[in-house]
């Protein structure tokens, strides 16, 4: 009995020392991205290189044009330039990793670098809910408040709203990347993504899952469910008060200055709520990797477009820029 108690005991003990061997094995991870063949890597790798460079060129510009020209300098261009900075943040945490991983054969990320990457991505993504948020509550205010407009958005407010979307940023990617970084991954580091996230971390690790997947889904749904919530009280508030203006052409100009806020709104919204706002993500890795490529990467280069065809100021900032006319701090 006793031997067999011993014997037991060096068992179980070898198997703790093995399973904690294969946790510290995975230093590194293996990110699979568009498994195809060189020919299409390469055109993928051209095309995402394009569109990387239009984001870099589109929200630099947009965040140059709004710095430089004083007409330009009220809080709706203020969030405008914070929301342009996030695009160019979070697209940039995800893109050149992934350019690099197309034209390698190994395809590697350490895994603080991962780390890293998840955390960043996590708090820019998070900080642009907010900030859309809280451009929605700026379009209210000058609409339904105008003559408190100055109140209400005075600079100190702004840089507030701001700093306190920032916070709530820090708080959920730290939450998220503590609660998935300290599952263990034994000896499985293959992601079947072109980025470290959340879904695909999780469903490689060979912990029990459960809690990480309600946190995730519970901080997710929350932060959607309230900057959304905020985002449509706002625009029922605007659209009860345009309705009001008499003049077909006050009402027209009225809407036109929320047009591009819910292009951008429902671009954004609709693809995060695909990948977080459900347990699991979505049923397919490829229908997973073509709605990220969309947020990730097509929405931060459609915006300053959206923002630039669809506003006469921004349009006019850049002729003026152009042509050397601006006149700045």
């Amino acid at each position: 009995m006793a031997s067999n108690y011993s014997n037991s005991c060096i068992y179980t003990s070898a198997m703790k020392s093995e399973l904690y061997q294969n946790y510290s094995e995975v230093i590194e991870f293996i990110l699979l991205g568009f498994k195809t063949d060189l020919e299409i890597q390469i055109i993928l790798f051209l095309l995402f290189l394009l569109i990387y460079i239009a984001i870099l060129v589109g929200n630099m510009s947009m965040i140059l044009v709004i710095k430089v020209d004083s007409r330009l300098h009220t809080p709706m261009y203020f969030f405008l330039r914070n929301l342009s900075y996030l695009d160019l943040c979070y697209s940039t945490v995800i893109a050149p990793k992934t350019l690099a991983n197309f034209l390698s054969n190994e395809k590697k990320i350490s895994y603080n670098g991962c780390a890293a990457q998840f955390f960043f991505f996590v708090l820019f993504v998070t900080t642009e809910c907010f900030i859309l948020a809280v451009m929605a509550f700026d379009r209210f205010s000058a609409i339904c408040s105008p003559l408190l407009y100055p109140v209400h958005m005075s600079q100190k407010v702004c840089v507030q709203l701001v700093t306190g979307s920032y916070i709530c940023g820090t708080i959920n990617a730290v939450v998220q990347t503590i609660f998935t970084f300290c599952l263990h991954f034994c000896k499985e580091n293959r992601l079947d993504h072109f980025f470290c996230d959340a879904p695909v971390l999780i469903e490689i690790s060979c912990d029990d899952t459960f809690v990480n997947e309600i946190v995730m889904c519970v901080f997710s749904a929350f932060i959607i469910i309230a900057t959304t919530t905020a985002i449509l009280i706002s625009y029922a508030y605007i659209l009860s008060t345009v309705l009001k203006i008499p003049s077909t052409q006050g009402r027209s100009k009225t809407f036109s200055t929320c047009g591009s806020h819910v292009a951008v709104v429902s671009l954004f919204y609709g693809t995060i709520f695909f990948i977080y706002a459900q347990p699991g993500g979505l049923s397919s890795p490829q229908q997973n990797k073509i709605v990220a490529v969309f947020y990730t990467l097509i929405i931060p280069m459609l915006n300053p477009l959206i923002y630039s065809l669809r506003n006469r100021d921004v349009k006019d900032a850049v002729k003026r820029m152009l042509c050397g006319k601006w006149s700045s701090y």
